[in-house]
């Protein structure tokens, strides 16, 4: 599955260079505003038929939270070292800029340049909740709402109580910021996100989102624009 923006066009010397920059620029910008638009449908959109639980769109709190509380940052000492933000040697052939998640090793790497990656530690999606593939970061939220998939709210009496979106703030889920992955212009419904849970760094505990410090997704929140490529990598041991 692939939903990827283009780059933004170096400028050359040349007029027919300029020509192409500025013609990819303006596709870009395109792009990103359909993104845009379809996330203001689709918080405008109810569940469907029969699967209503209680929801009422008029509910729901705004996308993000109108305060942006200030993160307050976890000593690392209390972090293993392995999951510590860190430069490291990587090996992939994934483009500059790009995102990737191995699930095996609970790390994501954003990728800094031919062989070199800025390294985190991530929580990671529990078995029979992985999901693997190429997508795109097609939003991304400060302070973000979560509502809870229809599955969970079944499953879970205290998802239940969030049926319309809980506000975002520090006792979400969702954490300090959130990007959100689209692949074939359709919302994953799969996140990075960060955590109001600390100790579940560098385990596999999530409901398949990929969970990291605040402090370490608000960093990778300025890091990243809407249409960077996000890979998640299979899990080579067939679950994670």
């Amino acid at each position: 599955m692939k939903f990827s923006l283009s780059r933004r066009a170096f400028l050359a010397g040349s007029a027919g260079l300029c020509a192409s920059a500025i013609e990819a620029s303006a596709q870009n910008q395109r792009l990103i505003s359909e993104v845009e638009q379809f996330l203001k449908n689709l918080d405008q959109q109810a569940p469907a038929a029969g699967d209503e639980l209680d929801f009422d769109p008029a509910l729901l709190p705004p996308p993000e939270s109108e305060i942006d509380f200030p993160i307050e940052p976890i000593d690392l000492a209390d972090i293993e070292p392995r999951n510590q933000p860190q430069i490291v040697d990587f090996e992939g052939s994934e483009p500059f800029g790009s995102l990737v998640v191995d699930p095996d090793e609970r790390f994501l790497y954003h990728v800094l340049a031919h062989g070199l990656a800025r390294r985190y530690g991530v929580g990671v999606g529990r078995a029979g909740f992985a999901w693997a593939g190429e997508a795109s970061v097609g939003m991304k939220r400060r302070w973000p709402r979560w509502v809870p998939p229809r599955a969970m709210v079944e499953r879970d009496p205290k998802a239940r109580k969030w049926v319309n979106g809980q506000p975002g703030g520090p006792d979400n889920p969702l954490g300090a910021r959130a990007l959100y992955l689209f692949a074939n212009g359709q919302d994953t419904l799969y996140r990075i996100h960060g955590t109001n849970e600390p100790h579940t760094i560098g385990r596999a505990v999530s409901s398949g989102c990929i969970r990291m410090l605040n402090q370490d997704v608000a960093e990778l929140f300025e890091r990243v624009i809407p249409g960077t490529i996000v890979q998640v990598r299979p899990s080579r041991a067939g679950q994670v």
